[in-house]
């Protein structure tokens, strides 16, 4: 508690040279009045004093500086009076007003115009003579324009620190969204790598595993070949994506986006590397030439799909059919792949479950449904049935 009431140093140079000016005043004799009941001189030294120690206490104990003050303003009035106390209480006023409590800033100012207005009217009526006006000018210069300075000036400052913790807001609150467009952008970058290599990752290791695992002069051959093939598709979809990344290829033409109309071709390679495992992989295709062109995030999405779908068919599904069925319904583009559902024999590639998740989103993003579990089949087997549904019209897809 002692620490609190400990005077700023603005307050102690206040004090002081308000002391001092008061004490310089009443050596000089200059006084602001005269034949008051206390009119020996060292009288004026008492609430002088007590003035000085009010300013002392003007920013850490407002109430109590206002108290003291004005007990001391007071008590000046029956003596000779010094100016020094009178300035003193001035700024005893405004620092009650600037560093006191809410309610305070709000009565003080009332408080001292009411005090203005009865004053003047009070000595008007005693004095009876237009000089008393002046009277109520003093108390108005002395009490209420200290407070209404003080009000001007603490308003500013709660406006100005208002306007400062906005602006940190502000800043907080582009920090955490470039925060979240960094994960979003990183989470893209890394479903979009996903999908482009898993698929010739996933055929090297099964040959590479092959390979090593039977011991056939042809097999191996057939092997090392779809490895080399698979590593340089692979290779080169990196490049691709890593020339998309890298900064200062203004004059690189960006790499074309996959579409549907490379699904050919990827059945092809699926059945590549699939072969040795017993899958066979077709294409059924229904949509309309006069349907119209896609958007090309709905086109990426459905290829992403099926390219993930074929991968995850590489790595776990069952010898058997594996079939890719694109169809549109109005505005509605749906992409179907099914496979068989069971235990693959030879060798397989672990997979890290991302897969579904990327596909998951892909289709959330553009405010499609989608869906993969395992449904019965025709004679007893099981089918794994991957199925996304994806809005066509661009405005009904979420930002």
């Amino acid at each position: 508690m002692l620490t609190s009431l400990r005077p700023d140093r603005d307050a102690v140079s206040l004090a002081v040279s308000g002391l001092l000016g008061g004490l310089l005043l009443w050596l000089l004799g200059l006084h602001t009045q005269g034949g008051h009941p206390f009119s020996a001189p060292w009288v004026t030294l008492v609430p002088l004093t007590a003035m000085a120690a009010a300013e002392l206490l003007r920013r850490n104990a407002p109430r109590t500086a206002l108290t003291v003050g004005t007990l001391a303003l007071v008590a000046d009035q029956f003596t000779r009076g010094s100016l020094a106390t009178v300035l003193m209480f001035t700024d005893v006023m405004y620092a009650s007003v600037l560093y006191g409590t809410p309610a305070a800033a709000r009565r003080l100012p009332v408080a001292t115009l009411l005090i203005t207005v009865a004053s003047t009217i009070g000595f008007l009526a005693w004095f009876r003579k237009p000089e008393a006006l002046l009277i109520g000018l003093v108390v108005g210069l002395v009490s209420f324009i200290p407070a209404l300075t003080g009000v001007s000036v603490r308003t500013h400052r709660t406006s100005a620190e208002a306007a400062r913790l906005a602006a940190a807001q502000t800043a907080r609150l582009a920090e955490m969204d470039r925060t979240q467009a960094v994960v979003a952008e990183r989470a893209r970058m890394a479903r979009e790598l996903h999908d482009m290599v898993a698929n010739h990752l996933s055929a090297v290791a099964i040959h590479s595993t092959a390979a090593l695992s039977i011991d056939d002069p042809e097999t191996s051959r057939n092997a090392l070949k779809v490895i080399r093939e698979n590593s340089v598709e692979g290779l080169a979809e990196m490049r691709r994506l890593i020339g998309l990344l890298r900064e200062g290829g203004e004059n690189q033409a960006p790499a074309a986006a996959p579409t549907l109309a490379a699904l050919d071709s990827l059945i092809e390679q699926t059945n590549a590397n699939g072969a040795s495992g017993g899958l066979v992989c077709t294409l059924e295709d229904t949509r309309e030439e006069a349907a119209g062109a896609l958007p090309t995030p709905v086109e990426l999405a459905a290829y992403r799909i099926v390219q993930e779908s074929l991968t995850n068919a590489l790595k776990h599904a069952a010898p058997g059919p594996v079939v890719v069925r694109i169809g549109r319904t109005g505005e509605l583009l749906t992409v179907e792949v099914t496979s068989v559902f069971g235990s693959r024999p030879g060798p397989t590639a672990p997979g890290s479950g991302a897969g579904l998740v990327g596909m998951r989103e892909r289709v959330a993003l553009l405010g499609g449904t989608f869906g993969a579990a395992a449904e019965p089949g025709d004679g007893g087997t099981k089918i794994w049935r991957v199925r996304a549904e994806l809005p066509v019209r661009e405005r009904e897809m979420r930002e």
